[in-house]
């Protein structure tokens, strides 16, 4: 290697540790300061002049809520991630494989729907599920319908890796007498994992850190909060000073469930946005 070349990813090196530091400096300080055993708000100071754990205890004590909030945010979660991500291969798989009538208008349609904010249905959705009675303390079923109602228009992604695979497969299989469910379910779901992964992946995510709707929709009842919501009351308090350590001891324990998701699913996740990337 050239000493030109050695410079040059010596100083990429550097740069990229730079980066990372500065990347990672918040995070370094919302650990050490969930260890803090000091009473207070923010401090001037990184380093806890004591550690405790105190902070945890009471998230998991009897004055709290916080399992209640987590089992209601990783409850949506889950069953969004599973929901959603059924709905979007289904919708792809037609998209991808099939030709029928009023398919590319219906392709243009949700295309233009997709380019509203959602926000301007809040009003309305709110109240559609307060008819069904699922708003406030049955705020989870609601948040779960109103997720997996729109995810069908969310195939882009998925139907662009489905072009990637050859139809030529497919018609084999219809040869041999094969149905669709079966091309779908037995070489369709199998050849297609890393955008199933990454399609779960990001359905998972939107939930578990949704704010704005999921208070929307809880509107003030407790038992339908889930961590964003419940935790942002928290700092709302008068009783700011004491709570913020208390604040930084739940973002650590919202952020791991995601954090070993993508350590061990990261690879997968990579292959497909780049495999969904490639349209037909």
């Amino acid at each position: 290697m050239s000493r030109k070349k050695k410079i040059s990813n010596a100083i990429t090196y550097v740069v990229l540790i730079l980066i990372s530091i500065i990347w990672l400096f918040p995070f370094v300080g919302l650990v050490l300061q969930s260890f803090r055993g000091e009473y207070g708000g923010m401090v001037d100071y990184l380093v806890p002049k004591q550690f405790s754990l105190a902070n945890y205890q009471f998230l998991f004590g009897d004055g709290s809520k916080f399992v209640r909030w987590y089992g209601n945010t990783l409850t949506i979660a889950i069953f969004v991630a599973i929901l959603q991500t059924l709905v979007i291969i289904c919708v792809s798989y037609a998209l991808s494989r099939m030709r029928f009538k009023g398919r590319k208008t219906l392709m243009n349609i949700w295309l233009v729907l997709g380019m509203f904010p959602g926000f301007l249905t809040m009003i309305c959705l709110y109240f559609l599920l307060k008819q069904l009675g699922l708003t406030q303390e049955h705020a989870v079923p609601g948040l779960i319908l109103i997720s997996v109602a729109s995810s069908g228009m969310g195939y882009y992604v998925c139907k662009g890796y489905f072009d990637t695979i050859p139809k030529s497969l497919d018609e084999a299989a219809i040869l041999d007498g094969a149905t669709r469910a079966q091309i779908l379910v037995k070489m369709i779901i199998p050849m297609s994992k890393p955008i199933i992964i990454y399609t779960m992946l990001v359905a998972f995510m939107a939930p578990w850190c949704d704010y704005i709707f999921a208070s929307y929709v809880a509107f003030g009842n407790e038992e339908g909060y889930n961590v964003a919501v419940a935790m942002t009351r928290w700092v709302w308090t008068n009783d700011y000073q004491g709570y913020f350590t208390r604040f930084c001891a739940g973002g650590i324990l919202v952020a791991i469930p995601v954090t070993i998701l993508f350590m061990c699913l990261q690879k997968y996740y990579v292959e497909g946005v780049t495999g969904g990337a490639v349209k037909g």
